[in-house]
């Protein structure tokens, strides 16, 4: 299994390089970035300039909030500029927020999602095969790629394309159409063995199917360190708790209660106080507490019979 970094509020444009240096020496294989209060692609294109040979991924960018040729332009060039060391992580996000953050259209998420896959191969075949561009798909069209705005072959093929998923449908969608799945960080071995193993099925057995997600942990060099990181992982998993999408996860745990309790906190703007809501048991069963030297040892005790890469997520 390999451990990559993952900035747990997005990679900042003007320390991405410090950053991409920082992982290599102390030998993360890969360096993720997700789109939170930043966006991904930019600061992943000043790593790559930095750290030539980190593998670079985004997990996740917002899939709705750009179309297919916008998206598939960034990851063009970023496959090229790092030699094909470039995996597209993306998600579509709730409802709420491609709606009413980014102003875009919402619908049969599942089936757009796949679309949105077909036409990004369509584009890069085109660009890295000569294949002409005749994508016409339930929810993207693109039938028009003229000279002046063909890049060209990127020299490495198409990079990756893993999806991220919470729920059946989408899971079973992405072993699909992908080449990988990123779990949500609200996962833990319960959760995967219940609900995602079954849905993963035969892709997964078959190979060529990258499992991957960003793993809350708490570490530090002493235990002050520790106990305050322990309580900010906590404020983390209260607010993915609070989102209807993930009560399913809390409802396994029987604590489903508990989820709508934190739901309706964060309606009324209580962040810090949804924070005493999430217990020590179910800290422990979504996040990794250690101490710095422990946490690779503690991390492959967890998932590595599971996952291919987890990303060390700190959100603190």
């Amino acid at each position: 299994m390999k451990i990559d970094l993952y900035p747990g509020f997005g990679l900042e444009l003007g320390t991405a390089a410090s950053v991409a240096r920082t992982a290599v020496e102390q030998g993360y294989d890969g360096l993720w970035a997700l789109e939170a209060p930043r966006e991904p692609f930019s600061p992943l294109a000043v790593a790559a300039l930095a750290a030539p040979g980190l593998q670079l991924r985004t997990s996740v960018a917002v899939a709705f909030a750009r179309n297919p040729m916008v998206t598939a332009g960034l990851a063009h060039e970023l496959a090229r500029v790092t030699g094909g060391g470039f995996v597209l992580g993306l998600g579509t996000q709730v409802r709420a927020h491609v709606e009413r953050r980014f102003s875009e259209t919402w619908s049969e998420p599942v089936q757009r999602m796949a679309d949105y896959v077909a036409a990004l191969r369509a584009i890069w075949a085109c660009w890295n095969e000569g294949v002409p561009l005749e994508h016409v798909g339930s929810h993207y069209r693109h039938t028009l790629m003229t000279p002046m705005f063909d890049p060209g072959p990127s020299g490495v093929g198409a990079p990756p394309v893993h999806l991220a998923a919470v729920g059946p449908a989408m899971v079973a969608m992405a072993t699909e159409v992908a080449d990988g799945l990123v779990l949500h960080p609200l996962t833990s071995p319960r959760t995967y063995e219940e609900r995602v193993a079954p849905a993963v099925g035969d892709r997964r057995r078959s190979g060529g199917f990258e499992l991957t997600c960003p793993v809350l942990v708490a570490t530090g060099t002493t235990d002050e360190e520790v106990d305050v990181a322990r309580h900010a992982v906590r404020k983390q998993i209260a607010f993915y708790a609070s989102t209807p999408a993930y009560r399913w996860v809390l409802d396994l745990y029987g604590e489903g209660e508990r989820a709508d309790r934190l739901r309706q906190m964060s309606r009324e703007g209580r962040w810090d106080d949804m924070t005493a809501l999430v217990t020590d048991e179910l800290l422990d069963e979504f996040a990794v507490t250690a101490r710095q030297e422990d946490v690779p040892a503690a991390l492959e005790a967890r998932w590595g019979a599971v996952l291919d890469r987890v990303g060390v997520y700190q959100p603190y």
